[in-house]
């Protein structure tokens, strides 16, 4: 009894064969290879920022420095997020055409993609503002008149209460919002470009950014109507002062013409 004892198997012994068994026929690789797809993932996320690097260095990197750091023609990259790139890239305002007192909106030069492959580079370079998602920047079932209440609040003394824009100061202005797009509006917000502050969700949260877009879409739409009669423009107190003395000045002054011709007729008979 005890030489048959001695014999008997130890209990791991069928799992140490289970496992020579799998490492034979490449299963223990399989069965411990989760670190393999982390690699694969990570040069799927690393792809967008090679192709963006490559942009940046031919269309970025003469003024805002080889690797972001910022030069005396354009400034740093570090930091800003995905959100400006995508913002000032799919505007047009980047690449600049000219120095100036402020960079105008053109005619986009890149395609979506190479704009996104130009964030990813942007963002690898500093933690900053991510593009937002469609859901973040959709204004449905958004409140429209709190938008309004945080427009006229934060908003309109630049960029007028209905979003047609104004002049600032040193040849800077508030771009006019009509047909901006909703991105747009909310990476605005996020990045605070040029002269513009910034709300970052911590100042201004996702919700009342989509209130805002909500009431700038509304009152821009086809279906906007102007309580006041004429809109002349949505300039507010400017375009009506000067339509009152062009028109209601001059009104006037062709009535006194009038009446002062034909008194004279009148005395002369």
């Amino acid at each position: 009894m005890k030489k048959l004892s001695a014999r008997r198997r130890h209990p791991l012994a069928a799992v140490v064969v289970l496992l020579l068994a799998l490492a034979a026929t490449g299963g223990l690789y399989a069965a411990f290879a989760p670190a393999g797809k982390a690699q694969a993932d990570e040069s799927v996320q690393s792809l967008p920022i090679e192709e963006g690097k490559k942009l940046y260095t031919v269309g970025c990197a003469s003024c805002h420095g080889t690797s972001g750091q910022g030069t005396t023609d354009g400034p740093s990259l570090v930091g800003v997020g995905s959100a400006a790139v995508d913002f000032q890239v799919g505007t047009g305002r980047m690449p600049a055409q000219q120095p100036g007192a402020q960079i105008p909106a053109k005619k986009v030069i890149y395609s979506q993609d190479e704009i996104d492959q130009l964030a990813a580079y942007v963002a690898s370079l500093g933690a900053g503002p991510i593009t937002p998602t469609e859901k973040q920047v959709s204004p449905e079932g958004a409140d429209i008149a709190k938008g309004g209440d945080l427009f006229r609040t934060n908003c309109a003394q630049c960029h007028n209460f209905t979003g047609e824009g104004g002049a600032l100061t040193d040849g800077k202005y508030a771009p006019s919002l009509e047909g901006t797009s909703p991105k747009h509006i909310y990476e605005a917000m996020q990045t605070g470009p040029q002269n513009m502050p910034s709300f970052p969700d911590t100042t201004m949260p996702e919700q009342q950014k989509q209130d805002i877009i909500a009431y700038i879409k509304t009152v821009n739409g086809d279906n906007s109507e102007s309580p006041g009669g004429l809109s002349l423009g949505g300039l507010g107190p400017v375009s009506e002062g000067l339509f009152a003395w062009i028109f209601g000045l001059g009104l006037l002054i062709a009535v006194a013409v009038w009446v002062a011709a034909h008194t004279a007729k009148a005395k002369k008979s």
